[in-house]
């Protein structure tokens, strides 16, 4: 599905990130990027997989994403798939939520993500293809009590990609740009919650289950490959039927 598709994915080293880059990689991909802070989880889940490429890297810093990409084009002369993956949270009421928590959120959840696809998207358009996924959240869609800053980050790559998906196919491009809407996954950022917590998490849940990195991937799958080459600007929720 993926073969002879250069792909860069980041947040790649645990959870969601890492089964996308795993399904991207076992489909044939030419290669994959695969992008996160944490050097030594990278090198460790991806050490033995021949077409990965582990690169650590803040997408927060604009110099090093220009390098990166440059680099990649000098290696590749293209870039078929970008996921925007990587996230943080900074959980707090509006009341209690300081300017850092705030910040961290918005610079690692919105601007990073404006950071690559702006370093990215010039090369799919020189090339007339490419797919550009980027991860929000039903708390982008529907929001949630006490995260304010997390809702604004979703919801604003939500806006932004709309906007993508027009920009960039408006001479004629191939160049779609979507959403993926996960809900509540069992993923490193949610296995430590009490266990209370995660039964009422299903118990909102309609499927009655958490969802899994591999359920979210299938979504970014299909986004990324060409089965979807007539869709763009659209969200796809992937959460068991929690927002209805």
């Amino acid at each position: 599905m993926f073969e002879r598709k250069i792909c860069i994915v980041t947040g790649a080293a645990q959870g969601i990130g890492k089964a996308i880059v795993e399904r991207f990689a076992g489909s044939g991909a030419e290669l994959v990027y695969a992008i996160d802070m944490n050097s030594d989880a990278l090198n460790s889940a991806y050490e033995s997989v021949e077409n990965v490429k582990p690169i650590a890297m803040n997408i927060c810093d604009r110099n090093a994403i220009t390098s990166f990409v440059e680099q990649v084009k000098r290696d590749n002369g293209k870039v078929d798939v970008l996921v925007n993956n990587a996230g943080i949270t900074r959980d707090a009421l509006i009341d209690k939520m300081t300017e850092d928590e705030w910040d961290a959120v918005i610079n690692v959840n919105l601007k990073g993500v404006f950071n690559l696809t702006q370093a990215v998207a010039p090369i799919m358009i020189e090339n007339n293809s490419g797919s550009i996924v980027t991860m929000s959240s039903v708390v982008g869609t529907d929001g949630n009590i006490g995260q304010t800053n997390y809702a604004a980050s979703k919801g604003g790559v939500i806006a932004m990609t709309k906007s993508w998906a027009k920009e960039f196919a408006r001479k004629g491009a191939q160049v779609r740009a979507n959403c993926v809407a996960p809900g509540f996954v069992a993923t490193p950022m949610t296995e430590n919650l009490p266990e209370k917590v995660l039964e009422m998490m299903k118990a909102k849940t309609p499927l009655a289950r958490m969802g899994t990195p591999e359920d979210i991937a299938n979504g970014v799958e299909f986004l990324a490959s060409d089965k979807s080459s007539f869709i763009t600007g659209q969200v796809l929720k992937i959460d068991g039927g929690l927002v209805l």
